[in-house]
């Protein structure tokens, strides 16, 4: 029952996890294409508060991947990781506790 619990705890805290990243890309491009003005002190400190949050996320990816210029597919590949933990090695953790 506790590992159960455990992976719907750890299957919120990705589906919070993608919001953060979904919500600082789509943020990352109104600041590029000046919609979202970064003199702003709320703006600032909310791009700075999420870069916080999934730099450490993107730096081992970027480290690995080629470069691509301007576009940054590192968002990419974490939103697939954690959808390959949710739908795949997650249920599986679930359905082996349960038996």
């Amino acid at each position: 029952m506790l590992i159960l619990t455990l992976v719907q705890i750890i299957s919120l805290l990705l589906t919070v996890l993608m919001w953060i990243i979904i919500i600082q890309a789509v943020l990352s491009w109104l600041v590029a294409f000046n919609v979202v003005n970064t003199h702003n002190d709320f703006v600032r400190q909310l791009l700075y508060g999420l870069s916080r949050i999934t730099e450490p996320l993107y730096a081992p990816i970027r480290r690995i991947m080629p470069d691509f210029g301007a576009l940054d597919f590192s968002p990419l590949v974490v939103l697939l990781l954690i959808q390959i933990l949710r739908s795949t090695v997650l249920p599986a953790i679930a359905i082996s506790a349960a038996s």
